[in-house]
């Protein structure tokens, strides 16, 4: 069975390096595939412009950052989370911002964690130890949306 990827929406290089690092620190061996922004995010999600030809393979979790260039986070949970077809992709907000109108707007759109990065590496990479830990190997996915057979079902 072909492990499915992580999604890090994450504009700071710094940030994603950390988070691929501590990714490989702990061992996951799912593919993470990152994207620098909210529209590059959705293009990877709806596979269009330079992700579409692409499988159309959800991944098992984003990980996305709260302010982001072109589009922010909030506004790429919303209409992730606003499509039917795609409201059980789970969401992590993964961001710097503790602030309580953040958090309150991201869960009223549906986010399904918020994740305050912590300061010091040692943190972060528990932290991330946790996450993808619990994302990619506990968690049991939605099932992949299906056709419809002959009789509709």
């Amino acid at each position: 069975m072909k492990l499915k990827s992580l999604l890090l929406v994450e504009d700071s290089p710094n940030d994603a390096r950390l988070t691929l690092a501590a990714f490989e620190e702990v061992g996951l061996a799912n593919e993470v595939v990152w994207v620098k922004d909210g529209q590059e995010a959705l293009d990877y999600l709806y596979c269009e412009g330079a992700h579409a030809s692409r499988a159309s393979e959800l991944p098992v979790v984003v990980l996305l950052d709260l302010k982001l260039p072109k589009i922010d986070g909030l506004e790429v949970l919303a209409r992730v989370k606003g499509d039917p077809a795609m409201k059980a992709l789970p969401i992590v907000m993964l961001t710097s911002s503790n602030q309580e109108r953040d958090l309150a707007r991201s869960y009223g759109l549906g986010v399904n964690a918020y994740v305050v990065k912590p300061v010091g590496f040692s943190e972060f990479v528990a932290a991330l130890r946790e996450l993808g830990l619990f994302w990619a190997v506990i968690n049991q996915p939605p099932p992949e949306p299906r056709e419809p057979d002959a009789d509709g079902r």
